[in-house]
């Protein structure tokens, strides 16, 4: 009779654990979700439905100024991306320096189809708009992307020495201007500075909205408007894209 007692453990086989399968220890324990209105048939969080909603409506979504909403772009990515590109469009995510300064937004993708319609129309930016955004962008990336102020008067100093045909009168070439500036405070592009009205802060944003392909075009077109020309706006601009995610 063998006692049992004084029998030695056998040593445990590992070999087979490595074929078992990995655990999501980020994924979240799936919910009931309740629909938001009659006919709601979506498969997707009620967080992720509101940011794609927002991607879909702004030209770009903000980490500094809309945390939770680029957090929820940044949670569901993946799904926002596959709901986009059935739109043919594109999810596309630029990370900053800091955990501020990131940001979301939509292109449309560029393909040849007889049977695709272009869903993203925004309000294009105009040529004195582009422009003084080539500027600002220029001036952040010389910077080291620092903080950057700047005076209106220093804006319009920018456009000094244009000769173009169309703005000889130096009223209408300075109402421009300040529609060009209001425009880019409207896309919190310029943010007004607290201490003085005329004076602005740049905001980190026009790194993503301002790519180095976007940059190399409006410098030909400036140079154009310098020498007396009247550019056409580029070809981003026109199809109301704000550019992608390839940093110069």
């Amino acid at each position: 009779m063998t006692d049992t007692a004084t029998e030695k453990p056998t040593s445990a086989d590992y070999a087979g654990f490595s074929a078992l399968p990995q655990v999501d220890q980020t994924a979240r324990m799936p919910q009931q979700r309740r629909p938001r209105f009659d006919g709601d048939v979506s498969e997707l969080p009620d967080r992720a439905c509101w940011a794609l909603q927002q991607l879909l409506t702004r030209r770009y979504l903000s980490a500094e100024s809309e945390r939770d909403l680029y957090t929820w772009v940044l949670e569901y990515r993946s799904q926002l991306a596959v709901r986009l590109s059935e739109l043919d469009l594109m999810l596309r995510i630029v990370a900053g320096a800091s955990e501020n300064e990131g940001v979301a937004f939509v292109e449309q993708a560029r393909y040849e189809s007889a049977r695709g319609v272009k869903l993203l129309r925004r309000e294009p930016l105009g040529t004195y708009d582009s422009i003084l955004a080539l500027h600002l962008a220029q001036m952040m990336r010389a910077t080291g992307d620092q903080h950057v102020l700047i005076s209106r008067d220093e804006m319009h100093g920018l456009f000094s020495g244009v000769l173009n045909d169309v703005d000889r009168d130096a009223v209408t070439f300075t109402g421009r201007i300040d529609a060009a500036i209001a425009r880019l405070a409207s896309l919190e592009i310029l943010r007004r500075s607290r201490d003085d009205e005329d004076s602005y802060t740049v905001s980190p944003v026009i790194n993503a909205v301002m790519t180095a392909s976007v940059i190399t075009e409006l410098q030909q077109q400036f140079e154009l408007l310098m020498s007396g020309g009247s550019p056409a706006v580029p070809r981003e601009q026109e199809e109301g894209d704000v550019g992608d995610d390839d940093q110069a």
